[in-house]
């Protein structure tokens, strides 16, 4: 790694950890290849000039075997990773080239898990007790011997000595998706868990975000966890039970996010979360009320996903949520039928966000949502037969009960609806086929204040191929005679965007709102 040239304003410095950070994952943590650094003092050294604290903010936004490699500079350098505010510890960073959650083996999962160990001892025994403040200090690593132990451990004593304002666990088995374990080693991984944090109870009790998955707890277990974790505001479970049928029940006086998904729960019951203010609930299993809410008075933000199958009880959202205010909605369909019901309670609404709608089947029981929510500014939809979270195999489909009829089963609207307040509606995966632009015609109509409707087309996916022909309007022509055919007969002053790139803002929230917790998972699990 060569650095010829380094700009006051901090360019090279950026390049500098860039080109470190192009070096073979499997080189050791501390031992890597002896960069040159133009002579102090020289026309094309300014790195000598820049203050620690910009130096700091530069490494503090690097993993740990980047921010590691850069103190071999100098002894200057060296002494700034005693400095750092963040520290993010990730065992997934010492994968070699090519390996990642998906495909990692038991091997590599050792080999890293020791990496991680060295480095998390490392960097926290060389900081002086007392000084600099760490303000975000997150270890992710396997579930695997007796490393989680030495990790807690070293994470625990460093909580004792410094000021640690937020720490995350992330517990990671190595296995992808919930079928990746059976029934036998649920209960190990869960028994493997509970052994570390019998033996962390330090770290535990320091921690503000916990995310763990693949775990069959005993009947006390996560009781037991969360009245340890005092200062805990994030914690997501994935995968996670508690052997048969069972209810969970959880009471935190800090917890603010809560996500929980594909758990094997009979019911989930969240009986005092003075606190919470978002929640994720997600793939639950076919039991009657799964979801009961007690005292949440905070909560305003809500994410529910789920198969509606032929046997599927009515869940009435109406009812679950019968004694919040929420303001930010998002259903997810996953291409499926989605038996719901909506009511009053969504008045609160400003956000709602509808993703994986079934392909070709009737869009305007949306428009029962603009009546139940008339605050609602912004409506986003996502309409896409995705392979990667549906079954497309009739055999299967029969086998397993899926409906025959993908359509979703929702209180009707009012024919004369009008709509004040919504401004924006964002279609993905638009096409421009007759139950789309009657849609569109539905909405213009109703909503008087529609300022814009941005048209995007179907989405890409790295993982599976569509090869179904794409009806979107790309040229000139095509968008002129789709404005005509919705705006026949229409008074509407919004203006139609038919994209061919999505704006960024929009992107954003193509899945808002997620977990915090979430969004960092599916960061560690695609990372390579």
């Amino acid at each position: 790694m060569d650095v010829t040239t380094i700009r006051g304003d901090g360019t090279l410095v950026i390049a500098l950890v860039q080109s470190s950070s192009a070096c073979s994952r499997q080189r050791t943590l501390f031992s890597p290849t002896t960069p040159t650094v133009a002579p102090k003092g020289s026309r094309d050294d300014r790195i000598s000039a820049l203050p620690d604290d910009v130096l700091v903010n530069i490494i503090d936004r690097l993993n740990v075997p980047d921010a590691a490699r850069t103190s071999i500079l100098s002894r200057r350098w060296s002494q700034l990773s005693a400095k750092l505010s963040r520290l993010i510890i990730n065992a997934q960073d010492f994968l070699p080239e090519g390996v990642s959650n998906v495909n990692v083996s038991d091997d590599e999962m050792v080999r890293v898990n020791a990496a991680a160990v060295e480095a998390t001892k490392s960097i926290l025994t060389r900081r002086s007790p007392g000084e600099h403040t760490i303000r975000f200090l997150s270890t992710a690593f396997y579930l695997r011997d007796d490393v989680p132990i030495s990790i807690g451990q070293a994470v625990g004593h460093t909580m004792e000595t410094h000021l640690v304002e937020m720490a995350q666990f992330s517990v990671m088995t190595g296995k992808v998706g919930t079928d990746d374990l059976n029934d036998v080693e649920l209960p190990i991984c869960g028994r493997e868990f509970m052994r570390f944090f019998d033996a962390c109870q330090n770290a535990f009790g320091g921690l503000t975000s916990l995310d763990m998955e693949d775990l069959r707890f005993g009947e006390s277990d996560i009781s037991n966890v969360l009245i340890t974790c005092k200062r805990l505001k994030h914690l997501r479970m994935m995968n996670c039970d508690s052997g048969d049928p069972s209810t969970l029940q959880i009471e935190h006086a800090h917890l603010s996010e809560l996500s929980i998904a594909g758990c094997s729960f009979e019911q989930v019951k969240l009986n005092w979360l003075p606190q919470l203010t978002q929640m994720t609930f997600d793939q639950w299993i076919d039991y009657q009320d799964p979801l009961v809410l007690g005292h949440v008075p905070l909560l305003e933000t809500v994410s529910f996903t789920n198969i509606g199958y032929s046997f599927n009880k009515l869940v009435k959202l109406s009812e679950v949520l019968s004694s919040t205010s929420i303001r930010v909605l998002k259903l997810g369909f996953k291409s499926e039928k989605l038996t719901e019901s909506l009511a009053s309670v969504f008045r609160q609404l400003r956000f709602v966000n509808l993703v994986a709608l079934p392909e070709g089947y009737d869009l305007t029981w949306t428009m029962f949502i603009l009546e139940a929510a008339p605050l609602l500014k912004e409506l986003y939809m996502t309409v896409w037969d995705h392979a990667c979270i549906m079954e497309t195999d009739e055999e299967t489909r029969k086998e397993e009960f899926y409906c025959e009829n993908r359509g979703v089963e929702w209180d009707s609207a009012a024919a004369d609806i009008k709509h004040q307040n919504l401004a924006t509606l964002i279609i993905f995966c638009f096409e421009s086929d007759d139950y789309m632009v009657s849609y569109l015609r539905r909405v213009m109509a109703a909503a008087v204040n529609l300022e814009d409707v941005f048209l995007y087309s179907r989405l890409e996916c790295d993982n599976c191929q569509d090869t179904k022909p794409i009806r979107f309007p790309w040229t000139k022509r095509q968008r002129i005679s789709l404005k005509k055919r919705v705006t026949a007969g229409i008074e509407s002053l919004a203006i139609i965007h038919a994209c061919s790139t999505i704006r960024d803002d929009h992107l954003s929230k193509y899945q808002y709102p997620e977990c915090s917790l979430d969004v960092s998972r599916k960061r560690l699990l695609y990372r390579q």
